[in-house]
């Protein structure tokens, strides 16, 4: 699959349709690792103010201030620091993290290396998804060529400044998204998260201070070093500055990657980027952020996409995995799936998440399957309130939220399964 790059202002994606550029002749012909070494003659202290000033939030999902998380590292060099870079791509709907792997990954080495020189890092562990076999290879092929040139290893460019990475791969587990969860699977043991405090940047990978940051995050870093952060604020919204990638798949025309300013309405994403519907259809709803955020409705797509707009319909943005469904989905089947996913998913750690997520899971089949009955649809709203913010981390969270989006606009399906006690959406995939 290509980057579609829309507009001039796309300055992730600008050169990804030259397969030169995952090379590193292809990336520095075009100015690759100049950032850096800019970066390599700011103190520290100058380079963090910067990211900061620049706005940039974490694309992985949670949206934090990526400088502000930076400034947390400890600067008394009592500990190694580490970084750790978030490649376990796991949210349904997701698929950007990918394509910066294979087709920009002297991008995403570029980034690490101004981020290690930030906060002090000696070493970066990249934990890329283990179903990811191709863009680690990508990757790997990137490292051995930085080490090969002098730009990773002892001497940085040149510089004083040593920093290694190391590549880790994954098994395929979707709660290793979550950063602790993913701490612990890079230290050997069973990927699931840690109670915080400590947080990582005092307790981190193998117990050293570490900065945990998403693949598309990093991937900002060297255009705001090499471009300023006004200028990065001159895309985007004020809360939310910058562009990001969202993918967009389901029931559209032209599914694929776009990078545009936060803030484009996701009418505008659906309909003139993604061409719409096909076959002569009309938007049911749409999962604006990933499978774990609420869907919105046909209704709401003049939504902005950006999270100080997304949460006033009671949803977020999530990793911009944009899912579109048809006027033919049955949403009680698009429930199931959901359900199913989160259930499979979940470490079991947590009593909630582990039964909750189950009996979502049961509930919404036997709604499926004609056995539903009109006092379980007000137990599928209870399960989800009683999972919200009663675990260690947020995929409880994540597993109810999507559910109490699919009551809220479309509550009707459900009612209408119970009432013919079957599916009356018969054109609907099929489970």
């Amino acid at each position: 699959m290509g980057l579609t790059v829309p507009y001039v202002t796309s300055y992730l994606s600008e050169h990804f349709a030259d397969d030169a550029y995952a090379t590193l002749d292809g990336y520095r012909a075009r100015g690759g690792y100049e950032a850096a070494q800019q970066a390599l003659r700011t103190s520290p202290e100058d380079l963090i103010e910067l990211v900061k000033e620049s706005g940039l939030q974490g694309r992985g999902g949670a949206g934090f201030s990526t400088g502000l998380k930076w400034s947390f590292m400890p600067t008394d060099g009592g500990k190694p620091k580490y970084l750790v870079c978030n490649a376990d791509e796991s949210e349904p709907g997701s698929f950007k993290d990918r394509i910066l792997l294979e087709r920009a990954p002297h991008k995403v080495l570029e980034g690490i290396l101004i981020g290690a020189w930030a906060t002090g890092s000696e070493k970066t562990f990249i934990y890329v998804r283990g179903e990811y076999a191709f863009p680690a290879r990508q990757l790997q092929r990137a490292v051995d060529e930085a080490y090969a040139a002098g730009i990773l290893g002892a001497k940085v460019l040149g510089s004083d400044f040593a920093h290694d990475v190391v590549i880790m791969r994954g098994a395929g587990a979707y709660i290793c998204g979550e950063e602790t969860g993913l701490l612990e699977s890079l230290e050997g043991r069973k990927g699931q998260p840690r109670k915080k405090p400590p947080f990582p940047a005092q307790y981190g990978a193998f117990g050293m201070p570490s900065t945990v940051n998403n693949v598309e995050t990093f991937c900002h870093v060297p255009h705001i070093v090499a471009n300023g952060s006004e200028w990065f604020r001159g895309f985007g919204t004020e809360k939310s500055p910058g562009t990001t990638i969202f993918g967009v798949s389901g029931h559209v025309v032209r599914p694929g990657l776009y990078e545009l300013p936060l803030g484009t309405p996701l009418e505008e994403i659906v309909f003139e980027h993604a061409q719409g519907v096909p076959n002569g259809r009309t938007v049911k709803g749409v999962i604006p952020g990933g499978m774990s955020m609420p869907i919105l409705p046909a209704s709401q797509l003049d939504v902005p996409m950006a999270n100080e707009h997304l949460r006033e319909r009671k949803t977020m943005l999530g990793t911009g995995g944009v899912m579109v469904m048809d006027e033919t989905t049955c949403m009680v089947r698009a429930g199931c799936v959901i359900t199913y996913f989160f259930r499979d998913e979940s470490c079991g750690q947590c009593t909630q998440c582990r039964e909750g997520t189950g009996w979502l899971h049961k509930i919404m089949e036997r709604i499926e399957r004609g056995a539903g009955t009109p006092d379980d649809l007000d137990i599928l709203l209870d399960v989800a309130g009683k999972m919200e913010g009663q675990t260690i981390c947020a995929f409880a969270d994540a597993a109810a939220w999507p559910v109490q989006g699919l009551m809220r606009h479309f509550r009707e399906d459900f009612e209408e399964h119970v009432r013919q006690r079957k599916c009356p959406f018969p054109e609907s995939f099929e489970l």
